[in-house]
């Protein structure tokens, strides 16, 4: 762990549930998770801090292992933080680890890879409970045809069909390296699991739209693996709820394990 000097970099592992806020980038006029970190940081510090996010979340998406940083010239103690951010921060915000870094360390740059979950809830009924944190889908769900379609997503691809066409701005930005997706089931909840080197805006939203017409009969794997082919901006469809989306953990390399937890 690095210890902490004037000028030093400190590393936050923060849950949060983001079904009231506008996603983690700092917005305009927009609650985002950002600005109540920063916020928090004032109160704690009586200075002000930007903070940099390992991946960004779309609004009402959650995450269990977002990775933030930020430079300091405070020098209260390392322990101080965790404590004293969760005194500032809202009850849906909670800051569970925190580490020294070295200056060179970049939260966004140096990660391996993302891991993301998003959580469908398979019944003919609403759950109150569980509908912050999952997506109800009615009629059964064809899991097998749903996972012979992941397969065409992992490797490296330009995910253009899976994006808008103003968020395409060169065939290089639209490139990503997906290392595995699949679903697993268990009762009524199904599980998708994604990971990848980034994402792109909606993107898991807009696989998962269109992984669900797998499921439902209304699109086969080859035509799934069609639409990936393509690479037509705004191909993949409809977008899924941000609720059942939820940003599980960064992964960095052995080197930088101290600074990910």
């Amino acid at each position: 762990m690095a210890e902490l000097t004037n000028g030093s970099k400190i590393v936050l592992i923060i849950e949060y549930d983001g079904t009231n806020y506008h996603g983690s980038q700092y917005q305009t006029n927009a609650l985002t998770i950002q600005e109540e970190i920063e916020k928090a940081l004032n109160e704690l510090t009586g200075k002000q801090s930007r903070i940099r996010m390992a991946s960004r979340t779309d609004a009402g998406v959650h995450a269990t292992g977002q990775v933030a940083s930020f430079t300091t010239d405070s020098v209260l103690p390392m322990e101080s933080y965790t404590e004293g951010l969760n005194h500032f921060l809202p009850e849906d915000i909670s800051v569970k680890e925190v580490f020294g870094a070295d200056e060179s360390f970049d939260v966004r740059r140096d990660a391996l890879n993302r891991e993301y979950c998003y959580t469908i809830l398979n019944c003919q009924t609403h759950s109150p409970i569980r509908k912050r944190y999952s997506h109800k889908v009615a009629g059964k769900l064809d899991v097998k045809a749903m996972n012979k379609a992941c397969k065409a997503l992992v490797g490296k691809h330009d995910l253009s069909s899976f994006v808008s066409s103003a968020e395409v701005a060169d065939k290089k930005r639209t490139e990503r390296t997906i290392y595995s997706a699949e679903f697993t089931q268990e009762k009524d909840v199904i599980l998708f699991n994604i990971i990848a080197d980034s994402f792109l805006p909606h993107q898991v939203r807009n696989t998962i739209g269109s992984l669900l017409k797998v499921g439902q009969g209304k699109m086969t794997a080859s035509e799934f693996k069609n639409m990936i082919e393509a690479k037509t901006p705004g191909l993949a469809c409809p977008t899924a709820p941000s609720a059942g989306l939820c940003l599980v953990k960064v992964n960095y390399p052995e080197s930088a394990r101290r600074y990910s937890g």
